[in-house]
């Protein structure tokens, strides 16, 4: 795979595109082409202006940030290698099952639909959003603190509030909602993916050991559905030792970019024009 194949980047929650400096500088680097874009509400705006005026974020679901993505990804002259961190995760899986890559990285993802596996930690990530059920289309912030047990558990408390201020924004609380409820309903959630898609591009899966929002347990249950399907589309696990939910940034986050993007360019299909 040529290092001018495009690449696509997806944040998650309570994040934006400036969560993916660190690897999309490293990737601009070797050559790549790469495309950070924000969810729809968030697009290029910054944390602060996110904070100050959350209303765009409000009512968005997955499957439109999803068709957003696609749009896109149809755009670039050829299939990109598309990487997503936590929920972005769950829409790099989401695309992968819309065939428009040609590969996929994986990165802290959250379930996809039939996915059972909800550690403690993982409901406790969710308790700001799903305490309250009257504002699933609302956008709530992330405190300080919880961020801390979320992002930022390897760390000092000031030093993970100086990251609170760079980066976290509201939340989409029907993305959240929307993504509990897929975990338990495989057919009919809306992060339903054909798990046993023989022409898939490549997918990796990586974890990281002390993550607090998607531990190691969801990253091995989400491998285990797709092989368990028997389908031959090659999909990959990797798991970090030490490491957070903030795979993407967290010291030593070079080694953790370097081996996606080594991966992925030895696994991609070849250039595929639309």
């Amino acid at each position: 795979m040529s290092s001018t194949t495009p690449i696509v980047l997806i944040h998650g929650l309570w994040m934006t595109p400036q969560s993916w400096n660190t690897w999309a500088d490293r990737f601009r680097d070797l050559g790549h082409e790469v495309i950070v874009p924000g969810w729809p509400g968030i697009d290029d705006r910054s944390v602060e202006d996110v904070r100050r005026d959350p209303s765009a974020l409000k009512g968005i679901g997955l499957k439109q940030i999803v068709d957003h993505y696609e749009r896109i990804i149809h755009a670039l002259p050829e299939k990109p290698i598309i990487m997503g961190h936590s929920f972005g995760g769950v829409i790099t899986q989401m695309l992968a099952d819309r065939g428009v890559g040609a590969a996929y990285v994986a990165v802290a993802p959250g379930q996809t639909a039939g996915i059972t596996t909800l550690p403690l930690s993982t409901l406790w990530t969710g308790t700001p959003i799903l305490a309250n059920p009257f504002g699933r289309n609302g956008a709530t912030p992330l405190s300080k603190r919880h961020f801390h047990f979320t992002f930022g558990n390897d760390l000092s408390r000031a030093e993970s509030d100086r990251l609170w201020e760079q980066y976290a924004v509201n939340s989409y609380n029907r993305v959240f909602f929307e993504g509990v409820a897929s975990a338990f309903n495989e057919s009919g959630g809306v992060t339903h993916v054909n798990y046993a898609r023989a022409d898939r591009a490549p997918l990796l899966v990586l974890a990281g050991e002390i993550d607090h929002v998607v531990p190691p347990a969801i990253g091995r249950a989400i491998v285990k559905k797709y092989r368990g399907t028997g389908s031959p589309a090659v999909v990959e696990y990797k798991e970090y030792a030490g490491r957070t939910h903030r795979l993407v940034s967290q010291d030593g986050w070079e080694q953790i970019a370097d081996d996606a993007i080594a991966w992925a360019e030895k696994h991609a299909t070849a250039p595929v024009a639309w």
